[in-house]
């Protein structure tokens, strides 16, 4: 069992106890605040309180944890569309609904357990045994390139271009709506939202956050784009586009979901990747085709607008 302790400050005073640990520790949703402090594992001076208890300035918190358990990921043998292999990194085009990495109890049926089947003993271990050459993620329904790295020297390479935002990602999402501007650039912070911890929203107590569009084409009701972040929020792209008013179709998280082409999960792709390889210093520029599915709505909203 482990033990951590802290005392509330002047940002956290006056907070609900479960909104201000949820603020602390960003592993923690609300629902597991609320079951921990039902066990006592959360304690305000040493007290077992309520979820709705107002935090007062230099309160006592103790969370008691239990130790991780022991994970043992499995290979896979799960189908991949390589589009770029060296004995440094492997660059693949991850398909729509598949988990990039076991987490929540999930630890079958992720790109990490294909990667593990097919590359053997040829990964990073930087990630952990959870992420092994795990150097970035896109969302489990956007689909497109994802960098692995095969050893640490690699990943530490690749991972330091990324946090300089000197990898270009370009992405193309269909979304709701006709929109009016041929270009255009978001640049609205980007923090985890008040209301439900599993969802980002638009905030001034957020990250940075910058996101250019430019559209490709447009249909009656839709809009084809082309997006390039500066930056790399979680749910960037899609939060961005729902504030503004142009939700990615398919999106159930960030908007109702509801669409003539009965498409689950957001309509996203991560299309073109440009970075420096690791090792060769070589400029790469890697593309990778729309899913099927995605092109197939696209011909078919073609032949609505003739």
């Amino acid at each position: 069992m482990s033990l951590k302790k802290y005392l509330i400050d002047s940002e956290l005073a006056q907070m609900r106890l479960d909104k201000a640990i949820a603020q602390k520790e960003n592993d923690l949703s609300r629902a597991t605040i609320q079951r921990l402090m039902e066990e006592e594992k959360i304690l305000v001076n040493g007290k077992k309180v309520k979820a709705s208890y107002k935090t007062q300035l230099q309160d006592e918190i103790t969370i008691l944890s239990d130790p991780p358990k022991e994970i043992e990921l499995k290979a896979e043998n799960i189908p991949l569309d390589i589009v770029y292999e060296d004995n440094d990194i492997l660059v693949v085009n991850k398909q729509k609904g598949l988990v990039v990495h076991p987490g929540n109890g999930n630890l079958n049926g992720t790109l990490v357990n294909a990667v593990m089947a097919y590359c053997k003993d040829s990964l990073s271990g930087i990630g952990g045994k959870i992420r092994p050459g795990i150097v970035h993620r896109i969302d489990k329904d956007t689909s497109g390139l994802l960098i692995i790295a095969k050893n640490d020297k690699a990943h530490v390479k690749v991972s330091e271009q990324i946090k300089n935002h000197e990898v270009k990602k370009t992405y193309i999402a269909l979304v709701r709506g006709r929109m009016k501007e041929n270009k255009a650039t978001i640049d609205m912070p980007i923090a985890r939202s008040d209301r439900e911890r599993t969802k980002m929203a638009v905030s001034k107590r957020g990250k940075h956050a910058v996101t250019h569009l430019t559209v490709i084409e447009k249909f009656e009701n839709f809009t084809l784009i082309e997006v390039v972040i500066e930056t790399g929020r979680t749910h960037q792209i899609r939060v961005h586009l729902a504030e503004i008013g142009y939700p990615i179709v398919g999106d159930y998280v960030y908007s109702n979901g509801k669409n003539p082409f009965g498409v689950e999960g957001q309509m996203l792709h991560s299309s073109k990747l440009e970075f420096i390889h690791p090792e060769t210093g070589q400029s790469m520029k890697l593309e990778a085709k729309l899913p099927a599915y995605f092109e197939k709505i696209l011909r078919q909203l073609e032949k609505e607008d003739v």
